[in-house]
């Protein structure tokens, strides 16, 4: 064993990537990569009681997320006949196209193992970039052991996603933009999945501004991060259950564990409620589409999970390739968790007639009807009535609220059924 390992057997943190490492990483992606902005919030400071916050925007990356860092920075070390012969990755995305886009930027050859959960969106980018993608696994562990059986039969080299020193490094360029944008940075928040990114933001911290508290994010439905601290030893789970897919990893491996234990400080988690949260507000406040998984690190900090009071915070949004579909779903789940939006079943006695007035009695109160349609009748309802299903978005719980009561006011019209909590209004039932 070596002498710089740990009593365990696992690597020290330095053995497995360096402030130097990531520096070196940086001179390699200096015409490649783009240095992304850093957005200051004054909105999310309010809300958090912090003393600033910055976004660091890397949903604005080439292929929509971070990876593109590690994956470049891998793929350009490889030997000219490592080149040759071609690479194979896996991924639920983001890697996918990091690896694609390196691949066609160094002439690589690069086929993807995916899994089934894998958004189309990703998986058409991926393929844009001119990578061949195998769809094999339920989820990302088989798409994992899939792509190493690959790289074994076909004598490819492996890409790892996050458990490799380069990608390390690569990541790890993101930490030096941070410092470089937000010198008075106090916490920075970021998203764990499998570990890369944090390892090689928090190589960057301990090195250059060890005073930074570095927290690690993740959803309570894979929340496997902090149990391997506490532990102090890898804890991996036997599955995961979030709408963060692009970090619904089963645990970290041996060098992201390595340098999480020495250079992290805490890891928190938030629910797929606080999630959507995050995604809506960044949609209406920052302007900026992000992935559930892109959003942690700020649905953690807005939650409470993380107290920042008066602090100089650094949220790092990981990536924007969203589902359009599903983004627009995890929007509207964000609003109503907030108090904003209201699905209700109505039951109308003079259809389509009423349309117009349930339009205009929810647009003179200044709220907007983002969906009315004829609802599948059940033996509930009434035979001699329509029911119609709508989606009613307001200012506030209390505006929400006095919008249902007008459409239940209103003649032959009854609401029958709603998601709205009324008690967050003000009011009882």
């Amino acid at each position: 064993m070596s002498p710089d390992r740990t009593r365990d057997g696992v690597p020290t943190a330095d053995e497995v990537v360096t402030l130097a490492d990531v520096e070196a990483a940086r001179d390699r992606l200096d015409d490649v990569v783009h240095r992304t902005p850093l957005d200051r919030s004054t909105t999310f400071a309010e809300r958090s009681g912090a003393a600033s916050v910055g976004l660091k925007l890397e949903n604005v990356q080439r292929t929509g997320s971070f990876k593109i860092r590690g994956a470049y920075n891998a793929m350009a070390q490889l030997s000219p006949e490592e080149r040759e012969r071609g690479v194979v990755a896996s991924s639920a995305g983001n890697h996918a196209q990091g690896v694609a886009l390196a691949g066609r930027l160094l002439d690589i050859d690069a086929t993807i193992v995916v899994p089934e959960v894998t958004p189309a969106a990703k998986i058409e980018a991926t393929r844009g970039y001119g990578a061949e993608v195998v769809v094999e696994g339920d989820i990302y562990e088989r798409s994992y052991e899939h792509g190493r059986d690959l790289a074994d039969e076909e004598g490819l080299s492996f890409v790892h996603p996050f458990n490799d020193e380069a990608i390390i490094a690569g990541q790890g360029t993101v930490g030096l933009e941070l410092l470089e944008q937000y010198p008075e940075l106090d916490t920075v928040l970021v998203a764990i999945g499998g570990g890369g990114l944090i390892s090689g933001i928090a190589t960057v911290l301990a090195n250059r501004d060890p005073d930074v508290r570095v927290v690690g994010v993740q959803p309570e439905g894979a929340f496997h991060a902090k149990p391997s601290l506490e532990r102090d030893a890898i804890h991996e789970l036997p599955d995961v259950d979030t709408v963060a897919e692009g970090i619904a990893d089963t645990r970290l491996l041996e060098k992201t564990f390595a340098v999480v234990r020495e250079r992290v400080d805490d890891v928190v988690s938030v629910s797929d409620r606080e999630l959507s949260v995050a995604v809506a507000l960044l949609a209406e406040r920052a302007k900026t589409v992000a992935e559930s998984a892109g959003a942690a690190p700020l649905a953690a900090l807005l939650s409470g999970a993380v107290d920042a009071d008066g602090e100089h915070v650094g949220v790092v949004v990981s990536g924007g390739n969203a589902n359009l579909s599903e983004h627009g779903e995890l929007v509207r789940a964000g609003l109503a968790e907030l108090g904003r939006r209201a699905d209700a079943r109505l039951s109308v006695a003079d259809w389509p007639t009423a349309l117009g007035a349930l339009s205009e009695t929810v647009e003179e109160r200044g709220a907007e009807l983002d969906a009315l349609e004829r609802a599948r009748r059940t033996a509930e309802d009434d035979p001699n009535r329509t029911p119609v299903t709508v989606g009613v978005t307001g200012s506030g719980p209390a505006h929400v609220g006095e919008v249902l009561d007008a459409l239940d006011a209103l003649d032959g019209v009854a609401v029958v059924a709603d998601n709205f909590d009324r008690h967050r209004a003000g009011r009882s039932d």
